[in-house]
């Protein structure tokens, strides 16, 4: 009886190895058959496609765009926005810049010219109250009699020398921080340098000539601190 189960079993054995062995090849042939297939289509569409496109004919339409494709051209769409605000922001921003900077430039400019002009006319005030003593010495040098300064008054005529030196050392002060005098005697009348007081007809002067001057002007660096007191012609 042991016997016959031997053969038996090992035939069985081996019906069943031949039987799993097809039933595999059987499952890999049916894998590889689409493959194998849809590479032939793939290349079919490719020949194609070239064969149409040497020949100048009309490819056939791409498919739709898949849901992941979509996402991405959404994506690069609103980068591409955020991307042209940020340089318009940016722009924005470099304008205000220099902006500030041509406003922070002219502020300085303005601030440097304010303490120039406070250097140099700082003194204005101090000048003009100088004036006074100029006049006052002028007046006093004019009134003195000219043939009575002789050797017989030699106090008169050191005081009238003692004067005139004053007077000139004045000036020299005046000249040298840049406050000069205005005598505009036979000149045209300038309502920005000069103040009429009255007006006369003269003979053989032109209308508008300054013929009397009653003080005198003075310019501090070109700025009229005191304009001088004239007579004009009258035509």
């Amino acid at each position: 009886m042991a016997s016959f189960m031997v053969p038996v079993a090992a035939r069985f054995t081996r019906v069943t190895i031949d039987s799993l062995h097809n039933l595999n090849k059987n499952i890999l042939l049916r894998l590889t058959q689409p493959s194998h297939v849809s590479w032939q289509r793939q290349e079919y569409s490719t020949i194609t496609e070239e064969q149409q496109s040497e020949r100048g004919e009309p490819q056939s339409p791409q498919l739709e765009l898949t849901e992941t494709e979509k996402k991405l051209k959404a994506d690069i769409d609103l980068i591409n926005k955020e991307l042209l605000d940020l340089k318009t922001h940016k722009n924005e921003l470099e304008d205000k810049y220099k902006r500030a900077l041509a406003d922070g430039e002219n502020l300085r400019t303005r601030l440097t010219r304010q303490i120039e002009d406070a250097k140099i006319f700082g003194i204005q005030g101090f000048c003009k109250d100088l004036l006074e003593v100029a006049d006052i010495l002028g007046k006093a040098t004019e009134s003195v009699p000219k043939d009575e300064l002789t050797e017989k008054n030699p106090h008169l005529k050191t005081l009238y020398e003692g004067l005139k030196m004053t007077e000139a050392q004045l000036h020299k002060v005046f000249k040298k921080h840049g406050l000069i005098s205005l005598n505009p005697l036979n000149e045209k009348f300038d309502p920005n340098q000069h103040e009429a007081l009255f007006q006369q007809e003269v003979e053989g002067k032109e209308p508008g000539t300054i013929v009397v001057v009653s003080k005198l002007g003075y310019k501090l660096h070109e700025r009229v601190v005191r304009p001088a007191l004239v007579g004009v012609a009258k035509g």
